[in-house]
């Protein structure tokens, strides 16, 4: 699945058209809140990005993708008519695989595309993380104990998969809540641990896995 994130529907109907007559299954966004909220019910191989969007701009789509533990992996290609050379460090120093000014012709399109996803698919990223009885799929958004499908709210999610990929490291809140919620999130720390002590209740007996440390923040333990 690619996801295409462009406000132009001219641009967007044409790249979408233009990968499927490819192959490939595409899904389009005018806005980055719609593109957010597919992310929670499918992560993408690979993610079009156009910088010039509505709510927010495209930079700001690319750190919230680098800083969930669940689409840091995920590929992104720019699409921008920002075509000057700082315009693309910037890009490609804020976490882009690629960048590609418009306007572009799609055989270099496709091109970029097929050699970024050789380099993801040769480096892929663990499809599933076991501790014990508890096993996290980033890809799936899937949580099993003892086998048991368990239901989590979108940023109990992201904590877990957080914990999971940096298992042993202790996180204060104020990381916790950065990574989650984003740098830009002027709410109190409190608000981590609400959401770790129902995450806690959600794991049943694998919630002991998540400890607090007293004065810093919280770990993921190996299972006893």
């Amino acid at each position: 699945m690619i996801y295409l994130v462009e406000d132009d529907a001219n641009i967007r109907e044409f790249v979408l058209y233009a990968l499927t007559g490819q192959g490939y299954e595409a899904q389009g966004f005018e806005k980055p809140s719609q593109f957010f909220a597919a992310l929670e019910r499918q992560v993408p191989e690979l993610v079009l990005l156009d910088l010039m969007l509505p709510e927010e701009d495209g930079l700001s789509v690319l750190k919230r993708l680098r800083a969930a533990p669940t689409t840091r992996h995920v590929p992104v290609i720019i699409l921008s008519a920002k075509d000057t050379e700082f315009d693309k460090v910037l890009g490609l120093d804020n976490g882009a695989d690629d960048y590609l000014p418009k306007p572009f012709g799609m055989l270099e399109l496709f091109s970029r595309i097929r050699a970024v996803l050789r380099r993801s698919q040769s480096t892929p990223p663990p499809q599933e993380y076991c501790l014990g009885a508890l096993r996290v799929s980033p890809a799936r958004r899937e949580t099993l104990v003892d086998g048991v499908s368990v239901a989590l709210t979108p940023k109990e999610f992201e904590i877990l998969c957080l914990f999971v990929t940096h298992p042993g490291l202790v996180l204060s809140r104020s990381q916790i809540q950065d990574q989650v919620w984003g740098m830009e999130y002027l709410g109190e720390t409190r608000t981590v641990d609400v959401h770790i002590r129902t995450l806690r209740q959600k794991l049943g007996h694998c919630g002991e896995l998540i400890e607090t440390v007293r004065g810093v923040g919280y770990r993921l333990a190996a299972p006893r």
